[in-house]
């Protein structure tokens, strides 16, 4: 019997905001243990949460990058559980009314379009960090309260790398939103797996295994590589698979069984007292719509459609937005936009890299990179010396025309002074036009060489070429 895998992603993103969910404590990676928070983190008795606006914006913006629904109504409700790291012993999160719900998320993967649908994108607050040392525990609550962002997929994942695939084109779209800077060092990104397997063609789940607190996407393709195979050796050979929680150990390279459960958790899920119902009106809406920005994939498909570039220039200028911005710029008034984004990615990023130079620090005007390219292009310097004229338009930032006009440099394309040219060659090298007349093709590479240093490099290398194979030929 043919199995698949049935996988579905609950991602949890640390919202980019300068303050905490419920207080004003920074939300700063970093500091002293125990030194960004109050009353309220500390969830001392009597205090009263106030809910961060920017928070509740980035929530709902997250679900318009995603196509979700955003509910007239949502409220905030309390989880109940103990935990060293929840100083209250409970989590305010949204259980049955988030801001969103019901979205999806289209991504690239092996050649095709993928869907994932997304069931909701609900706020709720993080929790501290415990250490553990040699012979105690302790729990920095820096990270309590900081505003939490938990995506949940529907169970539409096939494989480890589609898994993988997913997690990178979300990633991207919370960096192009502004919503997370997504650094998974600093624990901004978490992810819990829910995986089960199931005879293909069965609607029907599988016993639902979950791996919890994965710190980075590597990982969790590394735990479905594992956890896959391990589930369908247990039910090729007839085993029971039971709902289960389990970690992965990266050292070991395998997950491992936490505690297994039959039924849920009761959380004994309540509306939070402290907070009303989060009712947003048409104008917040317009507000946060207005924050909305072009989705990656969109952008590389308009790349890819309006300046008819391959996909691996149109990636390259979605990976780097400045640097897409500064091609824009430059290819509104470009004949040959495919030349352009060459120049750009090839010689500028180049240049820029080895310089340790910003974009916006960059001397050469988008327009003035255009009319270097339309001055290859139209022959009148050669794709040599447009690399010298390049560089000195780097440096100075003139533009090209000024800097070729100034040296001198535009193309030799006149066919009388060429013919001179190849005349003399073929006369100075008597042997290599014989080789080329015997059929040696390499020999008219060396004659076209001789050329070019007769014309000090300006001559037409195209018209070169073409004349000498001519007289050579005898045409």
């Amino acid at each position: 019997m043919d199995y698949e895998a049935v996988i579905g992603l609950e991602t949890h993103v640390q919202l980019k905001t300068k303050s905490k969910m419920w207080c004003g404590c920074a939300n700063q990676f970093g500091a002293e243990p125990n030194t960004n928070v109050c009353p309220v983190c500390l969830g001392m008795p009597g205090v009263l949460p106030v809910a961060n606006e920017e928070a509740l914006k980035l929530t709902v913006l997250t679900g318009m990058l995603l196509h979700c629904d955003v509910p007239g109504f949502a409220k905030f409700d309390r989880k109940n559980y103990f935990y060293p790291d929840v100083a209250k012993n409970y989590q305010i999160t949204q259980y049955d009314a988030p801001s969103t719900r019901s979205g999806y998320l289209d991504f690239e993967f092996q050649g095709a379009m993928s869907r994932v649908c997304i069931t909701r994108a609900h706020l709720e607050e993080d929790v501290g960090k415990n250490f553990h040392f040699e012979r105690n525990s302790g729990v920095d609550f820096n990270r309590a309260g900081v505003p939490l962002l938990e995506i949940v997929s529907e169970p539409d994942l096939r494989s480890a790398d589609q898994a993988y695939a997913y997690l990178n084109a979300l990633k991207d779209i919370l960096i192009y939103g502004g919503i997370s800077d997504c650094d998974m060092e600093k624990g901004m990104v978490r992810c819990d797996v829910n995986v089960s397997v199931r005879p293909k063609g069965q609607k029907e789940l599988g016993a639902k295994i979950e791996i919890k607190n994965m710190n980075s996407f590597s990982g969790v393709r590394k735990a479905l590589d594992y956890e896959i195979p391990r589930q369908l050796e247990v039910v090729s050979k007839a085993g029971k698979l039971i709902q289960s929680t389990r970690r992965w150990d990266d050292v070991a390279q395998i997950t491992e069984e936490m505690r297994t459960k039959e039924h849920a958790h009761d959380y004994r899920y309540f509306p939070e007292p402290d907070l009303m119902p989060f009712k947003p009106t048409a104008e917040w809406l317009a507000e946060v719509r207005s924050r909305v920005v072009e989705l990656p994939l969109e952008r590389k498909q308009r790349f890819i459609n309006s300046y008819q570039l391959p996909p691996q220039d149109a990636q390259t200028f979605v990976d780097d937005v400045p640097l897409g911005k500064y091609f824009e710029s430059a290819a509104s008034s470009a004949k040959s936009p495919k030349a352009l984004a060459n120049w750009v990615i090839n010689n500028l990023r180049a240049k820029m890299t080895e310089t340790n130079t910003a974009i916006d620090a960059v001397k050469i005007q988008p327009p003035d990179i255009n009319e270097l390219v339309a001055l290859v292009e139209s022959g009148k310097i050669s794709s040599r010396m447009a690399q010298d004229v390049f560089n000195e338009m780097f440096e100075t930032g003139a533009s090209a025309t000024k800097i070729v006009e100034t040296k001198g440099l535009l193309q030799v394309s006149d066919t009388g002074a060429i013919e001179k040219f190849c005349d003399d060659a073929i006369a100075a090298h008597p042997g290599p036009a014989a080789d080329f007349k015997a059929g040696k093709a390499a020999a008219l590479n060396f004659l076209k060489g001789q050329v070019m240093k007769l014309s000090k490099g300006k001559a037409n290398p195209a018209l070169v070429g073409e004349m000498l194979e001519r007289k050579l030929k005898g045409n």
